[in-house]
């Protein structure tokens, strides 16, 4: 059996992301495992700014003025992304599984890989101007502290992050 994938994911995965995935598992038996996130852990500074760079200016004060999300109903999202991730994924290696990540999410990711001695990670989400401009974007910050490549694909693309 192949080493296992484990897949971290801001975003539902879809069938684009199932075609980049199956093209990284490439017909090997290697289980995956996908991560979402019940928090994101989004600064409010940071998701302005990169509101403001994408030109999305009114998104970018309505969300400067939200209140903070509620806990159960960002718990309520992961599973549903990660529903959807799996049913995406399905068929994929020797089978997929998946878990809400509780806490942070690079934290998460890593614990995973090192307790499955997983040797590939992959980080999908959506373009983050600023984060990915500065490498502090989530597969940056796994591949420092992993000390191996963290694949960096941006959700429902063929286009890959810079990490």
């Amino acid at each position: 059996m192949s080493d296992p994938i484990v897949i971290l994911s801001e975003e539902p995965l879809g069938h684009d992301d199932r075609v980049n995935i199956a093209k990284l598992v490439d017909g090997s038996d290697a289980p995956i495992v996908v991560l979402v996130p019940a928090n994101t852990e989004r600064h409010l500074l940071v998701d302005f700014l990169e509101n403001l760079s994408m030109l999305e200016v009114a998104k970018a004060f309505r969300e400067l003025l939200s209140q903070a999300p509620d806990p159960e109903a960002e718990r309520a999202s992961a599973q549903s992304a990660l529903a959807a991730s799996l049913e995406a994924l399905e068929g994929l290696g020797s089978g997929v599984t998946g878990e809400i990540v509780d806490g942070g999410a690079v934290a998460g990711l890593v614990a995973k890989v090192k307790s499955l001695n997983a040797s590939q990670a992959v980080v999908v989400t959506r373009p983050h101007a600023i984060a990915d401009t500065f490498h502090t974007d989530w597969a940056n910050k796994a591949q420092d502290q992993l000390g191996l490549p963290v694949l960096h694909l941006y959700a429902g693309s063929g286009f890959i992050g810079d990490s």
